[in-house]
Order: structure tokens, then sequence, then C-alpha cells
């Protein structure tokens, strides 16, 4: 699908995700934007696949490393198995672990005076995830990967650097070690270690990564993405996309509005029929509740920003806007 504006072609390409039982297919579908800044990301990722090293995705929340890992996945055409980082995970929730028992009973009477039973017992083991993905070839995405503990990620370090998956608990099944499949890719996503709830891995690991950073878009990419999520024109698109830019550019502290509350702003507005103005009332309502809810600031708790700021600041915004789009025009 293709479509036109500002006399510039933009590729509009979404992941549907089709899923069986233990993993996902990414699709083609028409909700992913490809500008040339995409483009360029997705081609280095793919090339340091295609050469047998695993990326890792790195930036602030919102810049949409997750959905450029899937879809940087879907190239491959392979299966595709998803996980999502958890400081409660164990190693065993990466690779399997013993799901119950199972018991054979053997009575032998070929011999009606003579009575022989033989009973054994073993553990029934189920694959994980990754454990999967390396026995058969898959793509794995682990999104979030420092959200678990470094413990549970140690597993890794072999299967990325040895290739070589160890699997202790099938010792007595001849399985202590898994070859990992030659189609085997890994793809990882994570956000600074600055960020609440991130645990700092450890350098053995990233030692065996390609770490590509992933910033806020440009204003081009970000104008199609949420003109493409919001179903508005890309006009209106870009008036709250430089609104939410200018915050971005002068707001401090950690949390920084990333191109999902430009596409809040975006949806919500048109769902109620409002206009893209600074003087709209449903305008002002979705920004200041989507901007407006918290000012986070570098010391002590934070404080609730009032309306007649925030009715200033969107003014203020909206002119600058106004002015730029007459100075293009």
């Amino acid at each position: 699908m293709t479509t036109h504006s500002n006399g510039q072609d933009r590729r509009v390409i979404a992941r549907k995700l089709t899923h069986s039982p233990d993993h996902i297919r990414p699709e083609a579908g028409d909700g992913f934007v490809v500008t040339p800044q995409i483009e360029e990301l997705v081609e280095r990722a793919s090339a340091y696949l295609e050469a047998g090293y695993p990326i890792n995705f790195s930036g602030p929340a919102g810049t949409g490393k997750t959905t450029l890992a899937l879809h940087v996945a879907a190239q491959s055409g392979r299966p595709v198995m998803l996980i999502h980082g958890d400081d409660e995970f164990g190693s065993s929730d990466l690779v399997g672990n013993d799901m119950g028992y199972r018991k054979n009973r053997l009575v032998d009477q070929y011999v009606h005076s003579v009575l022989k039973e033989e009973e054994t017992m073993r553990t029934l083991w189920i694959d994980n995830r990754l454990t999967t993905a390396c026995r058969y070839g898959h793509t794995l995405v682990y999104d979030e990967f420092t959200r678990s503990r470094p413990e549970a990620n140690n597993v890794l370090l072999s299967v990325l650097g040895e290739e070589i998956l160890n699997l202790p608990k099938l010792r007595y099944a001849g399985e202590g070690y898994l070859k990992v499949h030659p189609d085997f890719r890994a793809i990882f996503t994570s956000n600074p270690e600055e960020y609440a709830g991130i645990h700092k891995s450890q350098d053995a690991l990233m030692d065996r990564l390609i770490t590509i950073h992933v910033d806020y878009s440009d204003r081009e990419t970000e104008v199609a993405i949420a003109a493409s999520r919001s179903g508005v024109s890309h006009v209106d698109a870009g008036r709250v996309v430089d609104l939410v830019r200018g915050y971005r550019e002068h707001r401090t502290g950690r949390h920084r509005p990333s191109l999902r509350a430009a596409i809040m702003i975006a949806r919500v507005v048109a769902q109620r029929g409002g206009r893209f103005d600074a003087s709209d009332p449903i305008f002002q309502c979705a920004c200041r509740d989507v901007l407006g809810l918290e000012r986070t600031r570098p010391h002590g708790p934070s404080t609730p920003r009032r309306h007649e700021i925030m009715d200033a600041e969107l003014a203020e915004a909206s002119e600058l806007v106004g002015a730029a789009l007459r100075e293009s025009g």
C-alpha cells in the first residue's frame, strides 16, 4: 500500500501476528510505516542477523523498539518466539522444566506360576521458548530482556557464544546439551539502564550482542506513523507531533512524551469530533490529560500541572506550529 504526502511516497506496512500454540508469524498488513530512517535501521539489523550476530535495539520507551524487532524478525520468514522480560524469571522460564511424571508398570505372567512385575518412573520435560527456538531454528525476540535478572539470562551466554544450550536436567535422557540450530537468530530490546525496573546486564552477554541505539524518530517518520495509527490527515498529525516534540525537547526529568502521546491525542480528538487547534476545548482537554498529568522534578515528588499553565503552553506551541506551517506553505 502506498500513500502520498508532501510529494513523497510512504510505504505503510503492518505486522499482524498469526499465532500457533508455540510461536507467532508476523505478516504484512497496513499499520507499520516505513520511512528512510526506519529502512536504514532495518537494513543494518538484517545484515547483522544474516552474518549470524544477535542484535539489541536499545532506547527509551515509546521509540518503537518492539515493533521494529518484530518487523526485522519477519524478514527471514521463520517462526518467531516472543519472550517478555520479567523480574520473576528464572532460567527454567527460558529453557523449560519438569512438568510431572510418567509411570510405567509391566506385569509378566508368561509362566502362570511366576509373577514378574517391573515399574519405572521418569519426569516429563517441557521445552520453554528459548529451547524451542534453539531446537527448530526459530527467531527469538526477547523484549525488554534487562527486566529479567542477570542470573536468569546466564543461559544465553553459551547459546550466543558457543551455540550450545546447556540442559542439565535432561542428562538422564542423553540430552544434557543441545546444539543450536544453524537458522536460530536472536533479537533483543532494552531500555537504558537508568530506567526504573531495569537490571544491569552482565558484560559477557552484552559483549555477544550488537547494540543498535533507537532514539525518537525524525519528524517525517513521527508524522507518518501518527497519521497512519490515528486516521487523521498529515497536516493535523503534524500539528500534534510538533506539539509533542516541543514538550519532549523542553521537559526535564526521566519521562518525556513519546510518539504514543501524539497518537493518543490525535485519535481522541478525531473520535470526539474536535479541531486540532489550541482554542478547541476538546483538543485542550486531550493535551492536558495526555501531556500534563504531572511534572517530574529533579528532586522531590511530582506536582500536578495547573490548567492555566497548560493553556498558555498550548497556545504558545500552537502559534509556533502555525508560524512554521505558514513559512513552509
